[in-house]
């Protein structure tokens, strides 16, 4: 298994968890949040200083998968994501471990 995360523009996510959810993606976490990579955010003035701003708004999408269907989501994500300017996000797949269902105590695959 592994967990495959994605940080996308915020006018993306709609069409990205529709094109998800069209995959058979059986569940998702999606979490508003800030940060900044090669973007580094922008200016503006507040009573006439300039003031940096690094957080950008983005969108985290949180997955956790079976192996094989790791390159089929990074590409759909990727291709659903993408504007082709700076600041279209980044993609970290990691494995994971254990799953565990709470509910029925299940484990593995069996809980995703």
């Amino acid at each position: 298994m592994k967990r495959i995360i994605a940080i996308v523009r915020p006018e993306k996510m709609e069409e990205l968890k529709e094109a998800l959810f069209a995959a058979d993606v059986s569940g998702m976490t999606i979490a508003q949040v800030m940060g900044c990579g090669n973007q580094h955010g922008w200016s503006e003035y507040f009573r006439g200083t300039e003031v940096l701003l690094n957080m950008i708004p983005k969108v985290k999408f949180e997955l956790i998968v079976d192996d094989e269907a790791v390159d089929s989501l990074v590409d759909l994500i990727c291709d659903t994501a993408a504007t082709g300017e700076v600041g279209d996000g980044k993609i970290f797949v990691s494995p994971v471990e254990e799953v565990i269902r709470i509910r029925t105590r299940e484990r593995g695959e069996q809980a995703i």
